[in-house]
Formats: C-alpha cells, structure tokens, sequence
C-alpha cells in the first residue's frame, strides 16, 4: 500500500498452508533426508518495530519449494510440512533459520492462465524464492517473497512480483555455508 513504511509485501501465492509446525528462533526447516544432501542456505535476521527494536513474541512463518521446484502438500510423496515452519524469534526479534536455496518452478500453464500467458508471449516460470509471514502482537503482519541476485527468471518473473529491496545476496560464511540476513521491520 502506499504511504506504509516498512518491509515490502508481496503476493502469497497458493501454497500457503497454516499451523504449520513450531520451531525455535535458532533451526532447521523440516526436511526428507534427500533434501540434506543439497546445500544448506542460513537464512537469518531480526523482526523490529520501525525504531530498530526488536520485537519479542515475533513469528517468521518460512515455506518454500525443494530443489526440484515442488512444495509439501500439493506434491505426491513429499512429507506434510517438508520445508514449513513458523519460527518463533527470540527476545530480541533474532531468528536463523538453516534450509536449502529452493529451485524456480513452472505455474500450471493450462487453461485459463495458459491462455494468458500465451497471448502476451510469455513464459510459465517463476525464480526460486522464499515465501515469509511475519507476526508481531498488535503489529500489521507481512506477508512477502524474497528472491536470490543472479538467479534464473528473477528479471521475467511471471507474476511480476519481483523488487529490488526482496533480492538476496547469500555469501559463504566460515564454514562455506551460504548465509543471508534479511531484517523485518
């Protein structure tokens, strides 16, 4: 909306699901064994109010595709809260949360939004992202997605839902482990 500061919203997209499990503000996103075997990405940050507090009692709500561009619970043969969580962050609005780098996928191009597609010229693909719902009592929540700098269809997004403030740069850290911190406020 304009004229709110803060964090950029973005769309949910359709593979929200809620009461997905409760983790603590230092974890590793539920995952199938096969899914260990990809490189980690450490996603972490800090929930604040507009002044840099940080908010106690925030929630970061974390769901994302596999590395094969499917999500739990609309993918045969993925366990119910693969790569879902609702993280709980710390007194001091602090979260890290250890997942993988998910891949870009294609939307269902069939029917009516194949149509669409198709009489533009475009493409049915979306880049890898991440998808957060952040919760803070008696704050307005945030629903957003972030992106990765660099990755494929992050410039011709189908949903032209991309923002520059929503790209993530992860960089190695001393263990070689992407890692990238993202604030919410």
């Amino acid at each position: 909306c304009k004229g709110f500061i803060g964090t950029k919203g973005s769309i949910e997209g359709p593979y929200y699901v809620p009461d997905s499990p409760k983790l603590p503000a230092k974890c590793t996103m539920p995952m199938r064994e096969k899914d260990k075997v990809a490189p980690p990405l450490v996603f972490k940050g800090q929930v604040t109010d507009l002044e840099g507090k940080g908010l106690h009692g925030a929630t970061v709500e974390l769901w994302h595709a596999d590395e094969e561009g499917f999500y739990s619970q609309f993918a045969p043969g993925i366990p119910e809260w693969n790569l879902r969580g609702t993280v709980k962050v710390d007194e001091n609005g602090y979260f890290e949360i250890t997942t993988l780098k998910p891949a870009p996928y294609k939307i269902p191009a069939d029917g009516s939004t194949g149509w669409i597609i198709n009489s533009y010229g475009g493409h049915p693909w979306r880049p890898a992202h991440l998808h957060l719902m952040v919760k803070a009592p008696g704050k307005r929540a945030i629903t957003t997605q972030l992106y990765f700098k660099g990755g494929e269809w992050v410039e011709d997004d189908v949903a032209a839902d991309v923002k520059p403030e929503l790209i993530l740069d992860p960089q190695p850290n001393a263990d070689g482990i992407d890692e990238v911190t993202y604030n919410f406020y």
